[in-house]
């Protein structure tokens, strides 16, 4: 790699790091997302400022370049990042549900009981959905 694209990833690297922390400060990215990305920003600079030991550990995986190794570890962090961030959204879905669900219940209730036109049913005749319009046959 020539000292010009070394000295090119180093600075993009660090812009990433920089940006990272101003996100963080302004509170438009949680520290839990943060931690990836300075790890992100971090691999760039070793990779870029080591070489020599992205070309070995290219060939210890039998891979003949170390740009190859760069895009194989660059697919396997962005999987890794999008598991991630499917599960947090999977955990966000069943808040939100179990929310909604708290909210309707909560709503039902308090109309249902605070309502003067609303009356609670009896508790010896259930409502089996019969409405007072239709006769009743006993």
């Amino acid at each position: 790699m020539s000292p010009a694209v070394a000295a090119f990833t180093i600075a993009v690297a660090v812009a990433a790091f920089g940006l990272v922390i101003v996100l963080v400060r302004r509170h438009r990215l949680k520290e839990r997302y943060a931690i990836i990305w300075l790890v992100v920003s971090g691999g760039m600079v070793v990779l870029a400022v080591f070489r020599p030991a992205l070309d070995r550990l290219s060939d210890a995986l039998g891979i003949q370049s170390g740009t190859t190794t760069v895009f194989l570890l660059a697919v396997l962090v962005i999987l890794a990042i999008q598991l991630q961030l499917s599960m947090s959204l999977s955990t966000l879905e069943e808040k939100v549900r179990d929310l909604a669900e708290a909210v309707a219940l909560r709503t039902g209730r308090d109309t249902e009981w605070s309502s003067s036109t609303v009356e609670a049913p009896a508790v010896d005749e259930p409502d089996h959905g019969e409405h007072e319009s239709k006769p009743r046959t006993e």
